[in-house]
């Protein structure tokens, strides 16, 4: 998709100079930028890379020289990489579906479209489901009963939403998302082992086989405005309640999201992060690749947690978290330098040991 380089600077709010009528088709790193590529320069170590490449036009860093740089124009906004959001979305080749629903697709009478929605190849609509206006659903998607998508949302192939759930406006979701999956709530006759072991902290008491039986989810999932949540995802029903997540948050790929759990507003949660059942995490949560939150507890606001992570009891708010347990970072880090330190100090103590046993058989 072509564009100019001043029509480029007027959607990011940045500004333009030089030759600002280049046109423009595609964005590229600088060392492999064609003539017609904008050059993604956004900061100035990376320069180096223009001279391997022939662009001509680059998206640049505040106070950066473009003449200098040998550039026939640039777009200098004062925020790169924030600018990047929108570049990308003007680039974007593949958020372009037209209207109408395919052949395949499967439609339920009772079922409510908006207008301008693409519908793909052999996707499913059940009963009194609800599909906003300009929403795309694509190759293979599943919509349940009695489950409603805002408007303008995106939805990738292969992506299911289970009966009752409640989506806002723009989502997205990226390929194998599962929303609405049963929860793993499972109880036996008497008290299990697992119950024991919990209460006493290590102690299961007489060992013996049991059985599980299923409680099932009547509970629903509630998904707010402008949520995004990354492939092969999952979102549990809640067991009474519904799970909930809150408007803008984010979600990466190969996250689990318990029965029961709340997520507040503008969290964003990396891959392969866990959050078991009955938990509640506040807003504007950061959780790093990997990190885990055990059930029945709270994390507060504007809690940040590195990766691999593993919260286990209930964290203020603000908190800077890492470790296994989870403690704050700069503790953590503090504890990892000495546990490096550890060999050399066993190394002295069996030094003073043996000068200790020397002076002990002289006297």
């Amino acid at each position: 998709m072509a564009h100019t380089v001043q029509s480029i600077a007027q959607a990011l709010d940045a500004e333009a100079f030089g030759n600002v009528d280049l046109v423009v088709d595609r964005v590229e790193e600088p060392a492999r930028a064609g003539p017609n590529d904008l050059a993604l320069l956004t900061n100035p170590k990376f320069a180096d890379g223009l001279s391997q490449g022939q662009a001509r036009a680059a998206l640049l860093w505040p106070g950066a020289d473009w003449k200098a740089l040998g550039l026939e124009a640039a777009i200098v906004a004062n925020r790169g990489r924030f600018a990047m959001s929108g570049l990308t979305a003007m680039m974007d080749l593949g958020q372009h579906y037209p209207t109408g629903v395919h052949a395949s697709a499967v439609i339920d009478p009772t079922a409510e479209i908006g207008a301008d929605v693409h519908i793909g190849a052999f996707a499913i609509v059940g009963p009194r489901a609800k599909v906003g206006a300009g929403t795309v659903l694509g190759p293979y998607c599943h919509i349940g009963a009695d489950s409603k998508i805002g408007a303008d949302s995106y939805l990738r192939d292969h992506v299911s939403i289970g009966a009752r759930v409640t989506i806002g406006d723009r989502f997205r979701a990226q390929p194998g998302v599962r929303i609405g999956s049963d929860g793993m709530s499972f109880v036996t006759p008497e008290e299990s082992g697992v119950e024991k072991a919990r209460e006493s902290l290590g102690d299961q008491g007489d060992v013996r086989s049991q059985s599980w039986v299923r409680i099932h989810s009547l509970g629903a999932v509630t998904i707010g405005d402008d949520v995004e949540i990354g492939a092969n995802t999952c979102v549990d029903y809640g067991t009474i309640r519904d799970t909930r997540i809150g408007n803008g948050t984010k979600i990466d790929n190969l996250v689990h999201i318990a029965h029961n759990v709340i997520v507040g507003n503008d969290c964003l949660f990396a891959a392969q992060s866990g959050i078991a059942g009955t938990t509640t995490i506040g807003n504007n949560v950061v959780f790093g690749g990997q990190v885990g939150v055990t059930d029945n507890t709270t994390v507060g606001d504007n809690v940040i947690a590195g990766g691999a992570t593993k919260i286990l009891s209930k964290v203020p708010a603000g908190q800077v978290l890492l470790g296994y347990p989870a403690v704050k970072m700069d503790t953590n880090i503090e504890m990892y330098k000495s546990l490096r330190r550890l060999p050399r100090l066993m190394k002295q103590v069996a030094e003073l040991q043996k000068s200790v046993s020397k002076l002990g058989s002289n006297g």
